[in-house]
């Protein structure tokens, strides 16, 4: 990225002027433009135009405005950089408050305007117009039919062509289909290589499959420089490396990237110091859990206490829509900063910060163990736990109250003399006295004594 100007006052408010010169560079026009900001830029837009016999005509017409920074959308593979929002300087052909949307692209000169510029801000401009911080590492995994061929920058991974072929099955005796297919395949992984690939920034191609398909497309893609005499390929070809992969799928670059033999090769390269570092956070939470944290509670009591030697944050939280948010991510920074730590900001794009993001996107390696902080964890847990599934204990109060007394409903006058009566039919035959009675066999006479 190319800095044309600059003008910052003592409060770090005021503006940048910036050219996009490669893909990344949009990406970190993406992640430096927040919802509030403002961005001038040139734009088309449509005008209709009515003259006074009442004909109408619509035009093109190129301008310069401004806008308050709305929403913004970047698409990765057209490296375009869409930013919709309100205009707020008068001009002749947009009505001020009107919405509309600048689409940023390569080579177009842009101006942000903050009101602040933070630390982390600052430091993105900085990495992204220093000349050296380039696509120095590049890749392909593959499987039978399907390639895919990236550039990892320190700040992404890009995916710069995708190769989806239909590849025949080996028959016996019929092996002459499936093999002129897998050349052609070759072929086509070969011209994205020339097309796609810097090979005199790039340091090291990797070269990933299953099986030994990768062995057949090496031996391959030098018969095939040796046939053409492509020199490219004859120059760079030791920094070709060979490495399995469970498949050709961009996700499979994190399997590769663990290897401790492909580690000590590309120990020079940028990429790897984020995949470093999240491994060793791994292996912290699994050896020493109580030098390990993430989540942002934990993390910033471990701030509070100067505990904190590696900081690993995913740049997907500075794009918070709320200014608050960001300001406290950034807060963190600047503090871990100033105690002599180490911040790994992880980019979104990579497989590497995927990984980070499913672990809140923040995460933490302390200079010394904190065991409060997993009490601290449990204790949250337990009652966060007990708070979702236990209803208020005002409301499980129980209050004794007396029972209830049955008492028997009164009957009318004349219901009771019916009643009466039919007791009466009911007597049974007492033998001692030798009439009908209310007397039963549980009774006793004077002579049973």
């Amino acid at each position: 990225m190319k800095l044309l100007s600059k003008n910052i006052d003592k409060k770090s408010c005021g503006s940048y002027t910036l050219v996009a010169e490669e893909a990344e560079d949009m990406w970190h026009a993406y992640n430096l433009i927040n919802n509030e900001d403002k961005l001038r830029s040139s734009s088309i837009r449509r005008i209709k135009t009515e003259t006074s016999a009442g004909l109408t005509s619509t035009s093109r017409v190129h301008f310069t405005l401004t806008i308050a920074v709305k929403s913004l959308d970047f698409d990765t593979q057209a490296s375009v950089l869409r930013v919709k929002g309100t205009n707020i300087e008068e001009n002749q052909y947009i009505k001020m408050g009107a919405y509309h949307t600048i689409d940023l692209e390569l080579n177009q000169k842009f101006t942000i305007i903050k009101n602040e510029w933070d630390s982390v801000s600052l430091e993105r401009i900085e990495e992204a117009c220093d000349p050296t911080k380039t696509a120095d590492l590049a890749a392909v995994v593959m499987q039978e039919g399907l390639a895919n061929v990236c550039l990892i920058t320190p700040s992404m991974t890009l995916v710069k062509a995708k190769i989806e072929m239909n590849i025949p099955r080996k028959r016996k005796g019929f092996c002459a289909n499936h093999d002129k297919s897998m050349d052609k395949f070759y072929e086509r992984i070969i011209q994205a290589f020339l097309t796609h690939i810097n090979f005199d920034v790039v340091r090291a191609i990797i070269i990933a499959s299953p099986g030994f398909l990768k062995d057949q497309f090496f031996d391959y893609m030098n018969s095939y420089a040796v046939r053409t005499t492509n020199k490219i390929l004859l120059d760079n070809k030791q920094k070709f490396l060979l490495v399995h992969s469970a498949s050709g799928f961009k996700h499979s670059l994190k399997e590769i990237f663990d290897e401790p033999s492909l580690a000590n090769k590309l120990s020079d390269t940028k990429a790897l110091g984020e995949i470093k570092a999240l491994d060793s956070f791994y292996q912290m939470l699994k050896n020493e859990p109580s030098r390990a944290f993430y989540g942002y509670k934990h993390v910033e009591k471990a701030n509070e206490a100067d505990a904190i030697d590696v900081l690993l944050i995913s740049d997907s939280l500075f794009r918070s829509k709320e200014l608050s948010e960001r300001k406290k991510y950034v807060s963190i920074v600047d503090k871990v900063k100033e105690n002599n730590g180490q911040v790994k900001i992880f980019s979104s794009l990579h497989v590497s910060g995927e990984q980070l993001m499913q672990l809140t996107g923040i995460a933490a390696i302390l200079r010394f163990p904190m065991n409060e902080l997993e009490d601290d964890e449990l204790d949250d847990s337990v009652s966060e736990s007990e708070a979702s599934e236990r209803p208020d204990e005002r409301t499980m109060e129980v209050v004794d109250e007396p029972e209830p007394v049955i008492v028997p409903k009164a009957l009318p006058v004349k219901q009771n003399q019916q009643q009466a009566k039919k007791v009466k039919a009911k007597k049974n035959f007492n033998s001692k006295i030798g009439d009908y009675d209310d007397f039963d066999k549980y009774d006793y006479y004077d002579d049973d004594y």
